[in-house]
């Protein structure tokens, strides 16, 4: 018996590590089995920013090529959301030009951004941003799920070019409830309720309202599309409905009620004469003592955020109301710029400050960098054209708004837009601070930007909150034409090479007189790099250039030279003279500078003059012919610009050349006001 039980023992013992052997055995088969799931990496483009991902840590696939300097990096180590993703993993180190993977995660915006060279790539600097970036190696951390899909801040991904698995960011849905595509006609009849709800009045006794809206469905049905015109009739006691359709709703009591088909409120839509009976107020022709062509040059890079953007547009609207805008008043346009300006509206679209004030509130943020520089530019070859509005006889004033300090730099551009006759006032609001101006791109920006560096053209601003204290001082300045410098004048718009007869029959002491003659007439100008510049040649048989234009830019330096030049003497070749100041000296004119040439000469010239005056001509150089003793008047009047009975004089001695001084003045002025400017 007991042999037994032994030997039952032992069969259950062998069973039990037979099955326990098995089962070890067959665990290692499901382990070997079952593999660890591969991470799937989505691919994105060189061009991908970090802005436009929404998920705050990710990993992510980079293609080869993306040093190339199209792809803007703005940033060190820690990188604005603005740059390129990629780009920014190559500047770093983490990548080479050929590509690979990357772990990118999001922090905090940085109060700036300082640009380097490095790996090939030059990162630019940048104003504070919202948000940044650090790129490392793409290894996953230990526990931490990555997506394989990245969600972008819209459905339209740059990445889906690379052809990688992307989803549109989603406002959950209600739980609960079941999410259906709305259709054009469904979206056309809920505008067309919440219009009607707050403008249709009630309905008059003669007139019968009757339609049939949407119902609710139950959860799993589809609601039946609707036509928005087939579903709706129109009776009344005069018409039958075939001939006026019209729009039908209940009020909440249920009684039905109408609106005539003209009144289009499926379109959500109220002509305005049925909205009120009252006359319109009379539009006002705007304040005839501030005549001025404004353009509001504003910041619409992402860097100011929507509230900052509202309080700006608050404040352009307080302007536009302070300034009485009408056709014999101020007019306004606003330029809003950030990678790239745009306009958004001219001067001649809105000729009151209300519709001004409306378009005002319809303006949406561009975003993108505060690339000031380039809006200057814009605004002076294409806002003040007359092809939009510019009045040619009014100032042209440029406010330019920036927040915290452009992103590029405003010095060229300013130069060219004072040489165009624009007065440029600038707003800085909260800008750099101390430790913050290592990552102003061109320091000083605001003194090389304005018309003046008097302080009078500058305001800067601590806060955006504080922003509506400079209303008045500003208004104030742009409608004060007489301290308006830099508008176009006939002192300060031209460049007047005087070419100097220095023949032996005019002497020692005639040569001082008409040199002083030559110094006289350039004091009354406005001389520097950006308004009236002066320039002379000295003539006998030969030529000689004195100095050009852009040797001196300050009167009492141009006086000084003027002083300097020595009497040469020799024949008296005036035709080749005026080919040479044609060559040496106009040739180097700038586009928008009228040019002038004042001749002075004492005697008949040794070749022609005819040929070389009317290439003169030709080139658009207004010639001025000064005669003095022996000079033959006829050759005077062929030099001089037509009419010549303004553009020629003679005096009998060089003493008596001050007493045209005057005139001659007084006719270049008169011959510029009669000249369309701008």
């Amino acid at each position: 018996m007991g042999i037994v039980v032994l030997t039952m023992k032992a069969s259950v013992t062998e069973m039990f590590l037979i099955f326990l052997v098995t089962g070890i055995h067959s665990n290692k088969e499901i382990t070997k089995k079952i593999k660890r799931p591969k991470i799937t990496v989505p691919q994105i483009n060189c061009d991908v920013k970090a802005g436009k991902i929404i998920n705050p840590e990710f990993m992510a696939k980079c293609p080869a090529g993306c040093q190339d300097p199209k792809y803007h990096v703005y940033g060190t180590d820690v990188y604005a959301s603005y740059s390129s993703v990629c780009g920014a993993a190559v500047h770093s180190g983490v990548l080479d030009n050929s590509g690979g993977k990357i772990l990118v995660r999001k922090v905090a915006g940085q109060p700036g951004y300082k640009g380097s060279y490095s790996n090939g790539v030059q990162s630019l600097s940048l104003p504070r941003w919202r948000e940044s970036f650090i790129v490392s190696e793409g290894k996953p951390k230990k526990g931490v799920t990555y997506p394989s899909a990245l969600t972008y801040s819209s459905s339209k991904s740059p990445a889906a070019k690379a052809g990688e698995t992307t989803k549109a960011y989603q406002k959950p849905s209600v739980p609960g409830t079941a999410t259906r595509p709305v259709t054009l006609t469904q979206a056309l009849m809920t505008t067309a309720a919440k219009a009607s709800h707050t403008t249709l009045p009630k309905a008059s006794p003669s007139v019968a309202f009757t339609t049939s809206g949407p119902r609710p469905q139950p959860t799993g049905h589809e609601p039946r599309e609707q036509d928005l015109w087939s579903t709706t009739t129109y009776t009344s006691s005069q018409n039958s409905s075939s001939a006026n359709p019209g729009i039908q709703r209940q009020d909440s009591s249920g009684a039905a009620f109408q609106r005539p088909a003209a009144m289009d409120v499926s379109l959500g839509f109220v002509p305005k004469e049925e909205l009120s009976t009252q006359p319109l107020e009379p539009v006002s022709q705007g304040d005839p003592s501030c005549k001025v062509d404004l353009s509001f040059v504003i910041d619409g890079s992402s860097s100011i955020g929507k509230r900052r953007f509202r309080i700006q547009k608050q404040f352009l609207v307080d302007i536009a109301q302070a300034l009485d805008i009408g056709p014999a008043g101020p007019l306004m346009g606003v330029v809003q710029y950030g990678d790239n300006p745009a306009t958004q509206f001219n001067l001649k679209t809105h000729m009151n400050s209300r519709d001004v004030k409306a378009a005002i509130e319809k303006m949406t943020l561009r975003g993108g960098l505060s690339n000031v520089g380039r809006a200057l530019s814009f605004v002076t070859k294409n806002f003040f054209s007359k092809a939009s509005g510019n009045r040619g006889g009014a100032p042209n004033v440029a406010v330019v708004m920036v927040d915290g300090w452009p992103t590029d730099k405003v010095e060229e551009a300013s130069r060219l837009a004072r040489e165009s006759g624009i007065n440029i006032f600038f707003i800085t609001i909260e800008g750099a601070i101390e430790k913050e101006k290592q990552y102003v791109t061109e320091p000083n920006f605001a003194n090389k930007a304005v018309c003046r560096t008097n302080g009078f053209y500058s305001l800067n601003v601590q806060s955006w909150f504080s922003l509506h204290k400079t209303l008045q001082p500003l208004v104030r300045r742009v409608c004060d034409s007489n301290r308006l410098a830099c508008s176009k004048t006939c002192f300060n718009s031209a460049d007047i090479g005087f070419v100097i007869d220095g023949s032996s029959s005019v002497g020692t002491s005639n040569f001082r007189t008409l040199l002083q003659f030559v110094a006289n007439l350039s004091k009354e100008f406005e001389i520097s790099d950006t308004d009236t510049r002066i320039g002379a040649v000295q003539y006998t048989y030969e030529q000689r250039l004195e100095f050009g234009f852009d040797q001196y830019s300050s009167k009492p330096d141009i006086l000084n030279a003027i002083k300097r030049v020595g009497y040469w003497s020799g024949g008296t070749s005036t035709g080749a003279a005026i080919n040479y100041a044609l060559e040496q000296l106009f040739k180097k004119s700038k586009p928008n500078k009228r040019k002038l040439m004042v001749l002075i000469t004492d005697g008949r010239s040794y070749d022609d003059v005819r040929i070389p005056a009317m290439t003169a001509h030709q080139k658009g150089v207004i010639t001025y012919a000064i005669g003095v003793a022996w000079a033959a008047q006829d050759e005077l009047e062929v030099i001089a610009t037509h009419p010549a009975r303004d553009h020629s004089f003679f005096v009998d001695e060089f003493d008596n050349l001050y007493k045209s001084v005057p005139r001659i003045i007084q006719n270049i002025c008169t011959e510029f006001n009669s000249q369309p400017r701008n």
